[in-house]
């Protein structure tokens, strides 16, 4: 149901930190550069199809551990956010972002996940780092050095880093089966002006914090593995988000990139997960949201 306020959500991209970044173009024709203002989503994971399938195999093992363990399963809940801003100095412009920015980002992920999905978000902490080499290569180099200073809490906490990632990147997350062998990497990471109130339209109505908070519950873009499909799931591994061949980008309307008849249904480009502009994007599936409790219970709850 789309948003009655223009809180409408977009997303953004997202990442996993555990080896599955790739820094390939999405096209030559593409400016990625932020001055500006943003031109296009850039996204610098999607994980190879070796990796989406050593990753299914873990995840329907634990699982099935999981299961016969008669483990308690949730369908919602609240998790704690740390919410962490890395600037290069005072002010919006340099990273500094506001507490009504932070809290309007709060809102938003709250509109996405809990009315419908039954996930609540709650602002636990704020803390503000000045570290221009942070700022800068919080995408890169600076990466681990930044999260194994800030990052709080365990498993089933978020935390949120705000900075200025290089590449004209918007944001990047860890999947939950990356948490066990790497701890302190876990958590999403956004662009600054991304954020409510940001300048970097089309993308700042905090919907790429929506995005990568997808990531981080779980799910993979709606164009993961292209054409992809059999009876019950396609490239996402989500049985009821159209096969979609590439990612959209602005606000396309009946746009069909698998045709025929194994490929039912034109692109789901109003989709958290797809990289059409914020404003055009203001939904999850049915499945998604069964991918997301099934993908918290089995990594994140009580680790």
């Amino acid at each position: 149901m789309k948003r009655t306020t223009f809180f409408v959500f977009g997303l953004l991209v997202v990442a996993s930190l555990i080896g599955f970044r790739s820094d390939a173009n999405v096209g030559d024709s593409k400016d990625k550069s932020w001055l500006g203002g943003p031109k296009v989503r850039y996204c610098p994971v999607e994980p190879p199809e070796e990796e989406v399938a050593r990753m299914e195999r873990d995840f329907k093992d634990k699982k099935a551990e999981r299961v016969a363990a008669a483990a308690p399963s949730v369908t919602g809940g609240t998790i704690n956010v740390y919410f962490h801003v890395v600037n290069k100095g005072t002010g919006v412009s340099n990273g500094d972002i506001t507490t009504a920015m932070i809290n309007d980002q709060m809102d938003v992920l709250n509109q996405a996940y809990g009315p419908q999905w039954g996930w609540n978000f709650n602002l636990v902490s704020v803390d503000r780092t000045t570290n221009a080499t942070w700022y800068a290569n919080c995408y890169g180099s600076a990466e681990s050095a930044m999260k194994n200073a800030l990052r709080k809490g365990t498993a089933d906490d978020l935390n949120i880093y705000t900075c200025n990632p290089s590449s004209g990147i918007l944001g990047y997350a860890t999947f939950p089966s990356s948490y066990a062998s790497s701890p302190k990497l876990d958590g999403v990471v956004i662009l600054y002006a991304s954020v409510p109130g940001g300048n970097a339209a089309p993308y700042n109505l905090g919907d790429t914090a929506t995005h990568e908070v997808g990531h981080w519950m779980g799910l993979y873009h709606t164009f993961q593995g292209g054409c992809n499909k059999n009876a019950t799931t396609g490239g996402d591994l989500v049985g009821d988000t159209p096969a979609e061949r590439s990612p959209a980008y602005g606000c396309p309307i009946n746009r069909d990139t698998c045709s025929g008849p194994r490929f039912p249904g034109d692109d789901p480009t109003e989709n958290f997960m797809d990289y059409t502009d914020d404003a055009c994007m203001f939904l999850f599936s049915q499945g998604q949201d069964t991918r997301m409790d099934s993908q918290f219970t089995t990594y994140r709850l009580n680790k």
